[in-house]
């Protein structure tokens, strides 16, 4: 029995993917997978996904060159989410940031804060926007 019929995917067909470094446990990002991207992220050693709002096949760093070379994929005890181990190179996030997860809230949940610095713009990732 391969380790994909122990997973749970959504009715949508989709199962949710953590993505961590695996140098300092940072938490990246998540997205999800459908069982082609997984195939396709086991199969390259590069992270895909299923985005759900244009509702394409994607893989990380395909036009920000901002890859996620994958060290480890497990799974957990119901099978329904999966962490993924990787050394990212650049920036996790679309906005520039090494990991999605850059604000904190603060003041009892009143404010937030920044808690990392950008490292580019969105600009100078994917150029201008017309």
């Amino acid at each position: 029995m391969s380790f994909l019929d122990k997973l749970k995917f959504t009715g949508d067909g989709l199962i949710p993917a953590i993505v961590q470094e695996q140098s300092t446990g940072r938490v990246l990002m998540m997205a999800w997978m459908n069982r082609a991207s997984l195939e396709s992220t086991i199969a390259t050693g590069k992270t895909h996904f299923w985005s759900r709002s244009r509702q394409k096949f994607w893989m990380k760093g395909e036009s920000s060159g901002h890859v996620q070379l994958v060290k480890d994929i497990a799974f957990d005890c119901d099978g329904d989410t999966l962490l993924i181990q990787v050394e990212q190179i650049g920036a996790a996030c679309h906005e520039g940031f090494k990991s999605c997860f850059f604000r904190s809230i603060e003041g009892g949940g009143t404010t937030w804060k920044e808690t990392e610095p950008r490292l580019e713009t969105p600009e100078q990732i994917y150029g201008k926007k017309a």
